[in-house]
């Protein structure tokens, strides 16, 4: 009887271990979706930049979170700051030598996954938070100050934040609730890219003289719209992921709703984005459909399971109907330059996530989840308010006017995405 549990401890081990890191590789394909939005989303002129900025900073990302990350958000976590400044995965490691007498052993303490696939399924986050902020800044940032921050966000901000909720620091014992990230990856990135996009200004031609506005239309939208599946598909890993274990009937079905919730979002932002834009613009905007399936998606991350699939749906076109007059009025009101509507998707549409988390989860208070964004919003807006502007004054951070005239991919990347039509002016 004894070797039948251990065999079944053994089995659902891996089973949780295997899930673990199949999630991690849906969410790391959403470095994929990413790319191929932002490639859209920006002039032509602008496309081998933005996906070398998008392949290095996944490897950036992949590469601090290791040598310093994990340890601060999980392995020396503390109530505000981390226990001890360790480095590298030896700890992971040997959690894993040792995993398997403790799950021979039985008991409730033994481990149900592996530590490696852990932090694999961690890291992916970081990159994508990191790569909301490339949106943001796109077609202007100099290329290596982008990734001189990338390397402070992803090594030490993102991991400080991201430990006082996951990582059982003073936002997790005050009840605050974010189950897979609206608040510690999304909104955590919009606001450090909002640090950057006020200090960084609008691109050039942007806005006239008499504050009218010159819209400056992206270059490929099949390619945007292909990203945003991409994006939609990982979620699938993001948010189910989350739920960290589906080795029982308990977790299967909580998994399975978490799936069909963060579905069902995207669904309902698509079709309410697009209907306030057709009702506002007169035509169906698909930059705004696209924008509204990222929104329904960025406000069921912070709580996937407790809704039922029509809340997931309400909770989805609420973000869809947030995230169009949030693009304008920053836009059009706010002068910020944002070309890909990273601020509004994944920051304004973020903080509605996690208000609406207490309409579903009842152990989820209104103060708590207010006292989340808040803390989160404070600390990365004014810390990478801070990194931005030692970077701009030791290197700057954009490029000049010829530069973005002709082009980052010239400037910045000495080849053109697309030489075969000439000048891409």
């Amino acid at each position: 009887m004894e070797q039948l549990s251990g065999d079944i401890l053994q089995t659902k081990y891996a089973l949780d271990t295997f899930y673990f890191l199949v999630m991690g590789a849906f969410v790391m394909w959403m470095a994929a979706g990413f790319s191929m939005l932002e490639a859209g989303l920006v002039r032509s002129k602008n496309t081998a930049e933005i996906l070398t900025k998008n392949i290095v900073l996944y490897s950036i990302a992949c590469i601090m979170y290791m040598v310093v990350g994990y340890n601060i958000m999980y392995t020396n976590a503390g109530d505000i700051f981390p226990s001890a400044l360790t480095f590298g995965l030896g700890g992971a490691v040997a959690d894993d030598a040792g995993a398997a007498a403790a799950v021979l052993a039985g008991g409730d303490d033994a481990p149900y996954y592996s530590m490696l696939s852990d932090f694999f399924f961690q890291v992916v986050f970081v990159a994508t938070a990191m790569s909301i902020v490339s949106g943001a800044v796109a077609e202007r940032m100099k290329l290596w100050a982008f990734f001189v921050f990338a390397i402070i966000f992803t090594g030490f901000i993102y991991p400080l934040q991201g430990m006082w909720k996951w990582g059982g620091g003073f936002l997790d014992a005050a009840g605050f609730s974010d189950f897979a990230g609206s608040g510690v990856v999304h909104m955590a990135g919009a606001s450090a890219a909002l640090a950057a996009v006020l200090l960084l200004g609008a691109r050039k031609g942007k806005y006239n003289k008499d504050g009218s506005v010159n819209a400056i239309p992206g270059a490929n939208l099949p390619i945007a719209t292909l990203g945003t599946f991409i994006l939609w598909l990982g979620w699938f890993g993001f948010n189910g992921g989350s739920e960290l274990k589906v080795s029982d009937v308990a977790e299967a079905n909580a998994t399975a709703m978490v799936f069909v919730n963060t579905n069902m979002a995207a669904a309902g932002g698509v079709v309410a984005a697009l209907m306030l834009a057709r009702m506002w613009f007169g035509k169906a905007d698909l930059t705004m459909a696209l924008n509204g399936a990222l929104a329904g998606l960025v406000a069921i991350t912070a709580e996937p399971l407790t809704p039922s699939p029509e809340m997931a749906t309400l909770i989805g076109a609420i973000g869809g109907l947030i995230v169009v007059p949030s693009i304008v009025f920053m836009d059009r009101m706010f002068k910020i330059d944002d070309p890909v509507g990273a601020i509004s998707v994944h920051g304004v549409v973020g903080i509605w996530g996690l208000l609406a988390v207490p309409m579903t989860n009842n152990d989820a208070t209104l103060g708590a989840q207010l006292m989340g964004i808040g803390t989160i919003f404070v600390f990365v807006f004014v810390s990478s308010f801070v990194i931005w502007i030692a970077i701009k004054a030791i290197m700057g951070i954009r490029v000049s006017e010829e530069e973005e005239f002709e082009g980052l991919d010239v400037g910045e990347c000495g080849l053109e995405a697309y030489p075969e039509f000439g000048s891409s002016k």
